[in-house]
Protein backbone atom coordinates (compact mmCIF):
# COMPACT_ATOMS: atom_id res chain seq x y z
CA UNK A 1 0.00 0.00 0.00
CA UNK A 2 1.35 3.42 -0.98
CA UNK A 3 2.20 5.95 1.75
CA UNK A 4 -0.06 8.55 0.08
CA UNK A 5 -3.00 6.10 0.31
CA UNK A 6 -2.32 5.48 4.02
CA UNK A 7 -2.08 9.18 4.79
CA UNK A 8 -5.46 9.82 3.18
CA UNK A 9 -7.01 8.04 6.15
CA UNK A 10 -6.93 10.72 8.85
CA UNK A 11 -7.12 8.32 11.79
CA UNK A 12 -4.26 6.18 10.42
CA UNK A 13 -2.19 9.28 9.70
CA UNK A 14 -2.69 10.61 13.24
CA UNK A 15 -1.77 7.23 14.73
CA UNK A 16 1.41 7.15 12.66
CA UNK A 17 2.32 10.65 13.84
CA UNK A 18 1.84 9.60 17.48
CA UNK A 19 3.94 6.46 16.94
CA UNK A 20 6.65 8.55 15.27
CA UNK A 21 6.98 10.94 18.22
CA UNK A 22 6.88 8.12 20.77
CA UNK A 23 9.74 6.51 18.82
CA UNK A 24 11.68 9.80 18.93
CA UNK A 25 11.03 9.98 22.68
CA UNK A 26 12.32 6.41 23.14
CA UNK A 27 15.45 7.10 21.08
CA UNK A 28 16.15 10.33 23.01
CA UNK A 29 15.75 8.45 26.30
CA UNK A 30 18.20 5.77 25.17
CA UNK A 31 20.73 8.36 23.98
CA UNK A 32 20.57 10.34 27.25
CA UNK A 33 20.65 7.13 29.29
CA UNK A 34 19.52 8.80 32.53
CA UNK A 35 15.96 8.12 33.68
CA UNK A 36 16.03 11.13 35.99
CA UNK A 37 16.40 13.42 32.97
CA UNK A 38 14.16 11.68 30.46
CA UNK A 39 12.28 8.50 31.38
CA UNK A 40 11.36 6.10 28.59
CA UNK A 41 7.76 5.86 27.32
CA UNK A 42 7.49 2.36 28.84
CA UNK A 43 8.55 3.55 32.32
CA UNK A 44 6.14 6.46 32.04
CA UNK A 45 3.29 4.08 31.25
CA UNK A 46 4.32 1.87 34.16
CA UNK A 47 4.27 4.88 36.48
CA UNK A 48 0.86 5.84 35.15
CA UNK A 49 -0.51 2.36 35.80
CA UNK A 50 1.02 2.34 39.26
CA UNK A 51 -0.61 5.66 40.09
CA UNK A 52 -3.98 4.72 38.60
CA UNK A 53 -4.67 2.05 41.23
CA UNK A 54 -4.62 4.63 44.04
CA UNK A 55 -7.63 6.67 45.14
CA UNK A 56 -5.45 9.79 45.42
CA UNK A 57 -4.79 9.65 41.68
CA UNK A 58 -8.45 9.78 40.72
CA UNK A 59 -9.40 12.26 43.43
CA UNK A 60 -6.62 14.61 42.30
CA UNK A 61 -7.83 14.42 38.71
CA UNK A 62 -11.43 15.03 39.83
CA UNK A 63 -10.51 18.11 41.89
CA UNK A 64 -8.41 19.61 39.08
CA UNK A 65 -11.25 18.87 36.65
CA UNK A 66 -13.71 20.73 38.89
CA UNK A 67 -11.37 23.73 39.15
CA UNK A 68 -10.88 23.90 35.39
CA UNK A 69 -14.61 23.61 34.69
CA UNK A 70 -15.50 26.23 37.32
CA UNK A 71 -12.95 28.76 36.07
CA UNK A 72 -13.80 28.08 32.44
CA UNK A 73 -17.57 28.42 32.89
CA UNK A 74 -17.17 31.71 34.77
CA UNK A 75 -14.85 33.05 32.04
CA UNK A 76 -17.27 31.95 29.30
CA UNK A 77 -20.29 33.57 30.93
CA UNK A 78 -18.42 36.78 31.73
CA UNK A 79 -16.56 36.92 28.42
CA UNK A 80 -19.62 36.31 26.24
CA UNK A 81 -21.99 38.65 28.11
CA UNK A 82 -19.51 41.52 28.55
CA UNK A 83 -18.03 40.95 25.08
CA UNK A 84 -21.42 41.29 23.39
CA UNK A 85 -22.24 44.35 25.50
CA UNK A 86 -18.88 45.95 24.66
CA UNK A 87 -19.38 45.19 20.97
CA UNK A 88 -22.69 47.03 21.06
CA UNK A 89 -21.76 49.87 23.43
CA UNK A 90 -18.59 51.74 22.44
CA UNK A 91 -18.18 53.53 25.81
CA UNK A 92 -18.23 50.21 27.68
CA UNK A 93 -15.61 48.82 25.28
CA UNK A 94 -13.32 51.80 25.86
CA UNK A 95 -13.79 51.34 29.60
CA UNK A 96 -12.95 47.62 29.74
CA UNK A 97 -10.39 47.36 26.93
CA UNK A 98 -7.42 48.73 28.97
CA UNK A 99 -8.17 46.23 31.74
CA UNK A 100 -8.27 43.33 29.28
CA UNK A 101 -4.99 44.47 27.70
CA UNK A 102 -3.41 44.68 31.16
CA UNK A 103 -4.52 41.11 31.98
CA UNK A 104 -3.17 39.85 28.64
CA UNK A 105 0.18 41.55 29.27
CA UNK A 106 0.63 40.32 32.84
CA UNK A 107 2.77 37.15 33.21
CA UNK A 108 0.83 34.13 34.44
CA UNK A 109 3.24 33.66 37.34
CA UNK A 110 2.57 37.21 38.54
CA UNK A 111 -1.17 36.59 38.52
CA UNK A 112 -0.73 33.32 40.41
CA UNK A 113 1.42 34.97 43.08
CA UNK A 114 -1.08 37.82 43.50
CA UNK A 115 -3.93 35.30 43.72
CA UNK A 116 -2.05 33.44 46.46
CA UNK A 117 -2.26 36.61 48.56
CA UNK A 118 -5.95 37.11 47.88
CA UNK A 119 -7.43 33.59 48.03
CA UNK A 120 -7.14 30.20 49.71
CA UNK A 121 -4.98 27.67 47.86
CA UNK A 122 -7.96 25.74 46.45
CA UNK A 123 -9.50 28.85 44.89
CA UNK A 124 -6.32 30.21 43.30
CA UNK A 125 -6.45 27.86 40.24
CA UNK A 126 -10.10 28.76 39.58
CA UNK A 127 -9.35 32.49 39.66
CA UNK A 128 -6.27 32.11 37.44
CA UNK A 129 -8.18 29.98 34.92
CA UNK A 130 -10.95 32.59 34.76
CA UNK A 131 -8.54 35.50 34.38
CA UNK A 132 -6.51 33.84 31.61
CA UNK A 133 -9.48 32.58 29.59
CA UNK A 134 -11.71 35.66 29.94
CA UNK A 135 -9.73 38.01 27.61
CA UNK A 136 -9.71 35.42 24.81
CA UNK A 137 -13.46 34.87 24.89
CA UNK A 138 -14.21 38.56 25.46
CA UNK A 139 -12.06 39.62 22.46
CA UNK A 140 -13.72 37.09 20.16
CA UNK A 141 -17.20 38.10 21.30
CA UNK A 142 -16.46 41.77 20.64
CA UNK A 143 -15.02 40.98 17.20
CA UNK A 144 -18.02 38.82 16.33
CA UNK A 145 -20.43 41.66 17.10
CA UNK A 146 -18.32 44.10 15.08
CA UNK A 147 -18.42 41.81 12.05
CA UNK A 148 -22.22 41.78 11.91
CA UNK A 149 -23.38 42.91 8.46
CA UNK A 150 -24.54 46.50 8.94
CA UNK A 151 -26.49 46.46 5.68
CA UNK A 152 -28.60 43.59 6.95
CA UNK A 153 -29.23 45.43 10.21
CA UNK A 154 -30.27 48.56 8.30
CA UNK A 155 -32.58 46.57 6.07
CA UNK A 156 -34.12 44.84 9.10
CA UNK A 157 -34.70 48.24 10.68
CA UNK A 158 -36.36 49.62 7.54
CA UNK A 159 -38.72 46.64 7.30
CA UNK A 160 -39.31 46.67 11.08
CA UNK A 161 -38.19 43.09 11.58
CA UNK A 162 -38.83 41.60 15.01
CA UNK A 163 -35.81 42.03 17.35
CA UNK A 164 -35.89 38.36 18.28
CA UNK A 165 -35.58 37.41 14.61
CA UNK A 166 -32.71 39.88 14.15
CA UNK A 167 -30.83 38.28 17.02
CA UNK A 168 -31.45 34.72 15.73
CA UNK A 169 -30.82 35.36 12.02
CA UNK A 170 -28.19 38.12 12.02
CA UNK A 171 -26.32 38.40 15.32
CA UNK A 172 -26.01 34.74 16.33
CA UNK A 173 -24.67 33.48 12.93
CA UNK A 174 -22.09 36.29 12.97
CA UNK A 175 -20.90 35.83 16.55
CA UNK A 176 -20.94 32.02 16.76
CA UNK A 177 -17.77 31.27 14.69
CA UNK A 178 -15.77 33.78 16.77
CA UNK A 179 -17.06 32.34 20.04
CA UNK A 180 -16.27 28.77 18.96
CA UNK A 181 -12.72 29.80 18.03
CA UNK A 182 -12.26 31.67 21.32
CA UNK A 183 -13.66 28.88 23.48
CA UNK A 184 -11.55 26.23 21.71
CA UNK A 185 -8.38 28.26 22.32
CA UNK A 186 -9.34 28.98 25.92
CA UNK A 187 -9.96 25.29 26.64
CA UNK A 188 -6.31 24.36 26.12
CA UNK A 189 -5.02 27.40 27.97
CA UNK A 190 -7.42 26.75 30.86
CA UNK A 191 -5.85 23.37 31.63
CA UNK A 192 -2.30 24.73 31.41
CA UNK A 193 -2.79 27.72 33.69
CA UNK A 194 -4.93 25.81 36.20
CA UNK A 195 -2.26 23.14 36.66
CA UNK A 196 0.45 25.82 36.81
CA UNK A 197 -1.52 27.57 39.56
CA UNK A 198 -1.88 24.28 41.42
CA UNK A 199 1.89 23.75 41.32
CA UNK A 200 2.43 27.02 43.20
CA UNK A 201 -0.67 27.04 45.42
CA UNK A 202 -0.34 23.28 46.11
CA UNK A 203 -3.92 22.46 47.22
CA UNK A 204 -4.34 19.13 49.01
CA UNK A 205 -5.60 17.15 45.99
CA UNK A 206 -4.51 18.35 42.55
CA UNK A 207 -2.57 17.34 39.46
CA UNK A 208 -0.29 20.34 39.93
CA UNK A 209 0.48 19.36 43.51
CA UNK A 210 1.43 15.85 42.40
CA UNK A 211 3.63 17.32 39.66
CA UNK A 212 5.46 19.38 42.26
CA UNK A 213 5.83 16.37 44.56
CA UNK A 214 7.26 14.25 41.73
CA UNK A 215 9.77 17.01 40.97
CA UNK A 216 10.83 17.33 44.62
CA UNK A 217 11.50 13.59 44.93
CA UNK A 218 13.04 13.36 41.42
CA UNK A 219 10.39 10.87 40.31
CA UNK A 220 10.73 11.73 36.63
CA UNK A 221 8.55 8.88 35.38
CA UNK A 222 5.70 10.08 37.63
CA UNK A 223 6.32 13.66 36.51
CA UNK A 224 5.90 12.61 32.87
CA UNK A 225 2.90 10.44 33.79
CA UNK A 226 1.06 13.38 35.40
CA UNK A 227 2.04 15.62 32.47
CA UNK A 228 0.57 13.09 30.04
CA UNK A 229 -2.67 13.15 32.03
CA UNK A 230 -2.91 16.93 31.58
CA UNK A 231 -2.29 16.58 27.82
CA UNK A 232 -4.88 13.81 27.47
CA UNK A 233 -7.54 15.69 29.45
CA UNK A 234 -6.91 18.93 27.55
CA UNK A 235 -7.17 17.10 24.22
CA UNK A 236 -10.31 15.26 25.36
CA UNK A 237 -11.98 18.52 26.42
CA UNK A 238 -11.24 20.16 23.07
CA UNK A 239 -12.33 17.09 21.09
CA UNK A 240 -15.60 16.82 23.05
CA UNK A 241 -16.36 20.50 22.51
CA UNK A 242 -15.73 20.24 18.75
CA UNK A 243 -17.83 17.06 18.59
CA UNK A 244 -20.79 18.74 20.32
CA UNK A 245 -20.53 21.82 18.09
CA UNK A 246 -20.37 19.59 15.02
CA UNK A 247 -23.53 17.73 16.10
CA UNK A 248 -25.35 21.02 16.70
CA UNK A 249 -24.30 22.40 13.31
CA UNK A 250 -25.41 19.22 11.50
CA UNK A 251 -28.84 19.51 13.12
CA UNK A 252 -29.06 23.08 11.80
CA UNK A 253 -29.35 24.96 15.10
Amino acid sequence: MKISTILKNKKTARLLVVIFWIAIWEIASLVIGREVYLPSPLNTVRALLRLSVTSKFWYSIAMTFIRVVAGFIISCLGGIILGIMCGLIKFLYELLNPLVIAVKSTPVMSIIIIALIWFQSGRVPVFVCFLMCFPIIWTNAVEGIRQVNRDLLQMAKVYRVNKGLIIRRIYIPSVTPYLIAGITTALGIGWKVTVAAEVLSNPKFSIGGNLYGAKVYLESSELFAWTSIVIILSFAFEYLFKYIIGKIERKGF
